[in-house]
């Protein structure tokens, strides 16, 4: 008895500790305990965001630290890549830009990109205070920044473009399925309305959208 209570099992697809292995509902209706899969989070259930946030990237054993330096990283580099996309696509340049001119651009996208997402996160703060009646204390910035950073996976699909030329409506996609995904990941976080959720991530990615993209017209324009 003793080793059966000191047993311990473990989900094979994120590593967090279950309790059981099977739940049976009646008789002969048994049923294997279904943890978090990649098509829950696709879909958007709120189950598998609450999961995978408050579970899987909650255990001792991960360096959570180091996950949420990586994820920002990537986040931004992946960021910065569609800038320089959506400039290909207005300039119609592609691989006739010079080495000197690319670094430079990059620097300057690189730096837009960053001062976007920091007024990104800004006005999340923000109109999670007005829209949500919620003050994100400082402990649990970390906890709302690393939810953002986590949900907006699919900004990986930019890598795909990499490899292969997509239309710019693309990244109009993705952009959308990002927003998707970072209103239901604060709907998980701040357990609030849905509809305050929304207009609260419209409003940030908005204004990321316009700073972000702002000087890139306006340097067309002139242009």
């Amino acid at each position: 008895m003793k080793c059966e209570e000191e047993m311990e099992y473990k989900c094979v697809e994120c590593g967090f500790e279950i309790k059981t292995l099977f739940v049976q509902y009646s008789p002969g209706n048994i049923r294997l305990m279904k943890c978090i899969i990649l098509i829950d989070l696709v879909l958007h259930k709120q189950k598998a965001y609450r999961h995978l946030l408050y579970n899987a990237l909650n255990q001792e054993t991960m360096n959570l630290e180091g996950l949420l330096w990586k994820s920002t990283m990537a986040f931004i580099l992946l960021d910065a890549y569609r800038s320089l996309l959506l400039q290909r696509n207005e300039e119609q340049q592609g691989s006739s830009l010079s080495y000197s001119l690319l670094v430079s651009r990059s620097q300057k996208v690189s730096m837009d990109v960053f001062v976007g997402n920091l007024i990104f996160f800004c006005i999340l703060l923000l109109a999670m205070r007005i829209l949500l009646n919620k003050s994100v204390e400082i402990s649990r910035c970390r906890n709302l920044f690393g939810a953002i950073v986590v949900s907006s996976y699919f900004k990986i699909f930019f890598i795909a473009m990499m490899v292969w030329e997509f239309p710019s409506s693309v990244i109009f996609i993705i952009d959308l399925f990002v927003f998707s995904s970072n209103t239901v990941a604060l709907r998980v976080i701040t357990e609030c309305d849905l509809k305050r959720c929304i207009a609260a991530c419209f409003t940030a990615h908005a204004t990321k959208l316009l700073v972000t993209q702002l000087p890139m017209l306006l340097s067309t324009c002139c242009g």
